[in-house]
């Protein structure tokens, strides 16, 4: 008998393995991480018919809309699963941005008809916000938004006592916002409201960001747009957006963790030296058994914001804070390790894993960084936090 307890709210469920399947099934035949680095140097990292694929054809593009409005009326926790994939392979395709946050934040608007037309995949919307916006934050007015994600110099963050309007003057440029090349329709912020604006109707300065796969821009919309929500819900819906995008952007980031310790795992068996695998050195199994442990804290951390957001739980802001807290560290640190114990192949263009280590650190000030979670953590549970000053 096996006395081990279960603990239901983490597992996956039978209807999650198989859309897992059929991801990476799609993703194995479509999306080789191999090809990839030769792709991002050019304009083709993003192919059109894999995200039509993926989004309109499995109908992953729709897994929160509900079934009245055209989509599949599933859950946070589906469209999580599909971010783990996209994240094991680091597909360049918009799915956090629309299926997610453009998708959660219409919904929360009231804006059905829109968000029915992103659940076909054949329309794709992108809030015009910078991607280092996170949920209850909002750019400090004095300073320019994040444009390029750095290791060496962090980008600004946005204060943590400020709710998330991220609202421009009107017709003022927006910087850093993800994936606005890819968009059909933008969901701009302005001071009386929530605006779609069509994409042909705004001006996108591109920029280079650290990550290939997830192309920024400057977004300057020029036409008025259809007016979606007032100021006040606006504010609302784009939390609940930001809230979605960061507590869904940690199973991203748990499916880079599990293809680095993967790929390390299989390079360190078959690379020999002194007649013996390099895996089967204590010290590298040692570095090994630890991040095996780490990915299984940040699956249960992913699992359990995912979880919250599909209950719609009270709960959810510090589920996600303590999951971004966590899966982003975790992240780094896995592909990190992966360059180091690939020698000197791993510091090659030509191997992908660097494309996974600047997905990482990009990440890493997605939707908030690490400190302004652990701000949110320590506000949630009335505890002193740390001071952050950038």
């Amino acid at each position: 008998m096996n006395d081990r307890p279960e603990l239901p709210g983490l597992l996956y469920s039978e209807a999650e393995d198989d859309l897992r399947a059929a991801v990476r099934a799609l993703l194995t035949a479509r999306a080789d991480p191999g090809e990839l680095p030769a792709r991002v140097e050019t304009d083709g990292a993003y192919d059109p018919a894999l995200w039509t694929a993926l989004a309109a054809d499995m109908g992953a593009a729709g897994l929160l809309v509900p079934e009245k409005l055209g989509g599949q009326g599933a859950t946070h926790r589906e469209a999580a699963v599909v971010l783990e994939e996209l994240g094991r392979a680091v597909t360049p395709v918009p799915y956090l941005t629309s299926a997610v946050v453009a998708t959660e934040t219409l919904l929360a608007a009231g804006a059905g008809d829109l968000a029915g037309e992103l659940a076909t995949g054949r329309r794709v919307a992108v809030l015009a916000v910078p991607l280092s916006t996170g949920p209850g934050h909002e750019p400090a007015a004095s300073a320019p938004a994040a444009t390029e994600p750095s290791a060496a110099k962090p980008a600004t963050e946005p204060t943590a006592t400020e709710p998330a309007t991220a609202a421009p003057a009107a017709g003022g440029p927006v910087s850093g916002v993800a994936d606005a090349s890819r968009a059909d329709v933008l969901l701009v912020v302005r001071p009386d409201g929530l605006y779609a604006v069509d994409a042909a109707e705004a001006t996108l300065t591109p920029a280079t960001p650290l990550d290939l796969t997830r192309p920024l821009a400057t977004v300057t919309a020029h036409g008025a747009g259809t007016r979606l929500a007032d100021a006040a819900t606006a504010r609302d819906a784009v939390r609940a957006g930001l809230l979605a995008g960061a507590g869904l952007l940690a199973s991203e980031q748990l499916g880079v963790a599990e293809w680095c310790l993967e790929e390390a795992v299989r390079h360190t068996r078959e690379r020999h030296q002194f007649n013996r695998p390099v895996g089967s050195f204590q010290a590298l199994k040692h570095r090994m058994a630890q991040l095996w442990l780490e990915v299984v804290q940040a699956r249960a951390a992913a699992r359990n914001a995912a979880g919250a957001l599909a209950a719609g739980s009270p709960d959810a802001p510090l589920a996600v804070a303590l999951a971004q807290v966590h899966c982003s560290r975790v992240a780094v640190h896995a592909a990190e390790e992966c360059v180091q114990l690939h020698g000197g192949v791993g510091m090659t263009w030509e191997h992908p894993v660097h494309l996974y280590l600047k997905r990482a650190k990009a990440d890493q000030i997605a939707f908030g960084s690490p400190g302004r979670h652990k701000e949110t953590l320590a506000r949630l549970v009335n505890l002193p936090g740390p001071v952050t000053t950038g």
